[in-house]
């Protein structure tokens, strides 16, 4: 079967496209093998753009994208029906509804192809990768950002990872549309060069050691139904104060929220609990990253971590790229998540750019949860230069929200992609998974086997030195991709006046 051959039917093309969105998901799991399914998937999608009308193209990128997304983000339909307690209908139709309003990004920046294109394939392919990168762009900036299953991240180990450190995820994602409009162009010559180029020539090394110290992952494994629940809480606290104290390792780190209960709450249940873990690391050599909420009903609530070491005032961390729905209420969606049973849903927001947790000579950098998507944030850490820069990320989740799913290999791989593009080790402490040790160059070199309790004990090896990403990205955030995306389309656009007018 051609899969080049045109369909006779609209629909069946339409059918095409979302099946091809969703196939390519694929390679946002098992992105060792998978990785090529993605150039083949936009490579039909280009192919059919070139011949479309712009209401064409535009349905094409919608069909295409719900695919992509609905078949990528299915699992958030656990968190809202399991534990969200709404009906599986509306779970299921809220899944698809964010599908399709995010996929709109690309119908349009289709649309536009269609309307600009000239027939030339070298200009052709270039238009159809700048409308990528700007609808990946919208998607990942535009109303909080979901950047989830951003077309680079199924390229982390492909030959494109190695521009990572140089372009980030939104260059390797952009080479990767390249690539694949220059297949629809049959220039399969030219789609090879683009990919042997950056594999020969290799990422380059811009970090340097920094010191190695020990480090211990707790995984506590608490099912979500569960971690409320008042009468396993005194367990639950006891637990984890035991794997805290008696971990005899440089830094020890739980999940998101280890500790369920805000300050108050904690010391009504479990009086003086803080203050003795505090104690348990006042002296020593011994440091720990714990996640917990805090705040009251005044003055509001964060998503936090306290960090805990000898001889220094407690360290905090909130979060700043908060969850819509899950821990910020947009405008006028108040019944939704009133509809939903999660606990705290409202958070102020941290500082961009906040300082490290110093450890020796380390400076750790705890991003919690979805926060490592938006590698333009974390580079923000970077702006003071390479002396006040983190040797370390440190990342701390909770998807246990979404059960046994593709959430957790697909959130593995975009912690990966931030190791590339800062050439920084990621520490993973999860809750249910996957809790990992990630080196500087993206590799996973120590993992818990998800849905366990335990700890993952390792030596890790901070870094020195800035990325060209880190470098960029710090001051600039994604203005020069957009600025290169508008390029293409001014002068597409100018191009297309020219041949009117003559």
């Amino acid at each position: 079967m051609n899969p080049f051959r045109a369909h006779p039917r609209p629909a069946g093309e339409l059918a095409a496209a979302a099946s091809l969105g969703a196939a390519q998901t694929l390679a946002f799991v098992n992105t060792a093998w998978a990785w090529p399914l993605p150039l083949l998937a936009l490579a039909w999608l280009a192919w059919r753009v070139q011949q479309a009308s712009s209401r064409r193209a535009f349905a094409l990128g919608l069909a295409y994208g719900t695919g992509w997304l609905a078949a990528g983000v299915w699992w958030l339909f656990i968190s809202m029906h399991r534990f969200g307690g709404l009906p599986a209908p509306l779970a299921a139709l809220a899944v698809l509804a964010l599908a399709l309003a995010l996929s709109a990004y690309l119908g349009v920046a289709l649309a536009a192809v269609a309307r600009l294109r000239s027939g030339r394939p070298w200009a052709d392919a270039a238009l159809f990768a700048s409308a990528l990168l700007a609808a990946e762009l919208a998607r990942t900036q535009w109303f909080t950002g979901f950047p989830w299953l951003a077309l680079g991240y199924s390229q982390v180990d492909s030959p494109l990872a190695a521009l990572a450190p140089w372009a980030g995820v939104a260059g390797v994602g952009l080479c990767a549309a390249l690539a694949a409009a220059l297949l629809a162009q049959r220039k399969p010559w030219a789609m090879a060069a683009l990919l042997a180029v950056p594999w020969a020539l290799g990422p380059g090394e811009h970090s340097t050691d920094a010191g190695r110290f020990t480090a211990t992952l707790l995984q506590t494994n608490v099912a979500q139904d569960e971690k409320f629940m008042l009468e396993r809480l005194p367990a639950t606290l006891q637990h984890l104060a035991q794997a805290l104290t008696q971990a005899q390792t440089d830094l020890v780190v739980t999940p998101e929220t280890a500790v369920p209960l805000l300050p108050e709450q904690l010391e009504s249940l479990a009086p003086g609990y803080w203050a003795a873990l505090a104690q348990g690391f006042a002296s020593g050599t011994r440091h720990a990253l714990v996640g917990v909420p805090l705040g009251n009903e005044r003055e509001g609530y964060t998503n936090s971590v306290i960090g805990l070491g000898p001889g220094r005032a407690a360290y905090r961390y909130d979060k700043n790229h908060l969850v819509p729905f899950g821990e910020f209420i947009p405008n006028g969606f108040r019944w939704f998540t009133e509809a939903m049973n999660i606990p705290l849903g409202d958070f102020n927001r941290g500082p961009l750019g906040a300082d490290s947790f110093a450890m020796g000579t380390q400076r750790l950098a705890p991003n919690i949860c979805y926060e490592d998507l938006f590698g333009e944030e974390l580079a923000r850490r970077f702006a003071r230069g390479d002396a006040q820069a983190p040797t370390v990320f440190v990342n701390i989740s909770n998807i246990g929200w979404f059960g046994q799913s593709a959430a957790i290999p697909q959130h593995l791989h975009i912690s990966r992609m931030r190791s590339l593009e800062f050439q920084r080790p990621m520490l993973r402490a999860t809750n249910t998974g996957a809790t990992a040790v990630i080196d500087h160059t993206g590799r996973v070199t120590a993992q818990l086997q998800a849905f366990t309790e335990g700890q993952l004990k390792a030596e890790v090896q901070g870094r020195h030195g800035l990325t060209p990403f880190a470098t960029w990205a710090s001051r600039l955030s994604l203005w020069p991709w957009w600025a290169l995306s508008a390029g293409v389309f001014a002068w597409a656009w100018a191009q297309r006046r020219r041949r009117s007018a003559s």
